[in-house]
This record gives structure tokens, C-alpha cells and sequence, in this order.
């Protein structure tokens, strides 16, 4: 005949219970760094650690033409680039976005997207999102601005297709770009 010990029975659930928190905590551990540690790709540079928050770095790619307006192209796919300054004064630097020669020697002349047609936006921190055309950039440089000594920005680039784009929408052309952080003193970011 069976007698129901109430003590039993909660040391038993305690356990229970236990060891599935425990669990769900390790998985949720286990997770989120294997995920961080395959999107976050560090550069540095002499006085700035750099990390672009994608699997992909420094690139930026389209593939595929979809013209969008800019308010849609905000909400479209993001690059994030976290700079901090290791040093105890203020540093300019410039973020430059040039083409990807070497993927783009993968693809026929016709089949790139060329910069007028594409827009291309940068925020900083929690300033207001600046908006161009690419080939509006001079040299390249999308950014100018200087870091505080031992401070941190947040860098979002997004890029899309123009509205009033002659291109073919859904046709499958590419653009490869690379974003390059500069230092005032010319030293270029690179990647550990």
C-alpha cells in the first residue's frame, strides 16, 4: 500500500525544478555566445577598437534590385559598427565606403549596380540619420566626426535601392562594397 509523504514529493519537484533552470540557463548561455562570437568581427586600429556586429565585417552587399523609398529603405537591413577610443584625448576619424574590387571581379560590368542608384544612410549614437546618394560622397567618406577620449559611438549603415531607379525591379544585379574606418592620422582599421 502506497502513503503519500508530502516531504518526499517537494524535495523531489525542488529537483525537478532545479535541474530544469539549470538547463535553460546553460542553453540560453551556450546560444547567445555562440551567435556573438560568429557576428561580431573585430578591427583595430592605433588608438580605436572597431566591431562590425555582422557576419559578413566590413562588407556591404546587394543582390538583388528592389527600389524602395528612403523612410522603407531606413527599416531596411542593418550594419552595425561599434567604435571606441582606448585613449584619454579625442581622435577624428573618417568612414569611407569604397567599392569591393575582388567581388566585384566575380560579376560582368552589366550586372553591377552602379552608386547613383543607390542610397545609403548613417546614425551615430542617437543623432539624426544622415541620407545620400553614393555618389554623392566625396572620396567616399559617408562619415567625419571625432570620438570623446574613452567613449563609445554606435554606427548604423543602411543601404537600398532608389525609388526612381531605371533598373529592373527583381532583376538580379549586384553591388560589393567595403566600409573602411580611417584615423585622423591616416591609419587604417584593420582586422585583428
Amino acid at each position: 500500500m502506497y502513503t503519500y509523504n508530502r516531504k518526499r514529493e517537494m524535495i523531489k519537484n525542488t529537483v525537478y525544478i532545479t535541474f530544469i533552470l539549470l538547463l535553460a540557463v546553460i542553453s540560453t548561455y551556450v546560444i547567445y555566445n555562440k551567435f556573438q562570437k560568429n557576428r561580431s568581427i573585430d578591427f583595430n586600429s592605433d588608438s580605436l577598437d572597431i566591431t562590425y556586429h555582422e557576419a559578413t565585417g566590413d562588407k556591404i552587399t546587394i543582390n538583388k534590385v528592389t527600389p524602395v523609398t528612403d523612410s522603407v529603405g531606413l527599416s531596411s537591413k542593418v550594419y552595425l559598427i561599434t567604435v571606441k577610443n582606448n585613449l584619454t584625448e579625442d581622435v577624428n576619424y573618417k568612414i569611407k565606403i569604397l567599392d569591393d574590387e575582388e567581388a566585384n571581379a566575380n560579376y560582368e560590368t552589366e550586372s553591377l549596380i552602379t552608386k547613383d542608384n543607390i542610397r545609403i544612410s548613417v546614425k551615430v549614437n542617437k543623432e539624426d540619420t544622415q541620407i545620400y546618394s553614393l555618389d554623392e560622397l566625396e572620396e567616399g567618406v559617408l562619415l567625419d566626426t571625432e570620438i570623446k577620449a574613452l567613449d563609445t559611438n554606435n554606427i548604423s549603415i543602411r543601404v537600398w535601392i532608389k525609388q526612381d531607379t531605371k533598373l529592373v525591379a527583381g532583376s538580379e544585379m549586384y553591388y560589393n562594397g567595403k566600409i573602411q574606418l580611417i584615423e585622423e592620422n591616416s591609419s587604417i582599421a584593420i582586422n585583428k
